[in-house]
């Protein structure tokens, strides 16, 4: 596992809890799994759903009543990020603000990390 001793990976907002939170509940799930995948104009990008239950090698982030799961093959690129949930005219959605990420797409789905 990627982590700090002592210091959570990620960090979530209070509106990333109350989204996160109100997802679990509406789904009955034991949490919700972010993952990283090839793909997107700048190389990567994140992937979220609903799991019902923790994989063997998830990373468990709980703050108060949200369960983040981090996949395995995105502990490392995650280190650091605050998750955010925010509330738009024209769209809503999670926030990834990940000190890891060297470059994104113009729109905003995909990003490049920085090497390892």
């Amino acid at each position: 596992m990627f982590a700090m001793p002592g210091k959570p990976p990620v960090t979530l907002t209070p509106a990333a809890i109350a989204q996160i939170a109100a997802l679990m509940a509406r789904e009955n799930a034991a949490g919700f799994r972010i993952g990283v995948k090839k793909g997107g104009c700048a190389g990567m990008e994140y992937t979220m759903e609903i799991a019902q239950e923790a994989g063997p090698a998830d990373l468990v982030v709980e703050d108060g009543p949200a369960r983040v799961l981090i996949a395995p093959t995105a502990q490392m690129f995650m280190i650091g990020t605050e998750i955010d949930y925010e509330i738009g005219v024209l769209e809503s959605g999670f926030k990834f603000h990940n000190p890891n990420v060297v470059e994104s797409c113009g729109c905003g789905e995909s990003v490049k990390f920085r090497d390892s």
